[in-house]
């Protein structure tokens, strides 16, 4: 696997992977991480930009705060 880059963001990590002939986008927040796999063969790095555009990080960060906010209501 290596890091095809990182793409800065005032409010998560996100970075960019090649493994297996699949670009994965990896986006970290505290303790939680949501990993998307999108195939090399379908999307040029280039457009991997569209992708993180900012609907879509927003819809991120908003599945963040849900998965804090089940871990809260699952734990003691």
């Amino acid at each position: 696997m290596r890091i095809v880059r990182e793409v800065a963001h005032p409010q998560c990590k996100i970075t960019i992977f090649s493994w297996n002939q699949k670009y994965l986008i990896k986006l970290e927040k505290g303790p939680f991480e949501q990993t998307f796999k999108v195939s090399e063969l379908d999307i040029l790095e280039q457009e991997l930009d569209e992708i993180l555009n900012e609907a879509f990080i927003n819809e991120a960060l908003n599945r963040f705060d849900d998965m804090f906010t089940s871990l809260q209501k699952h734990t003691p």
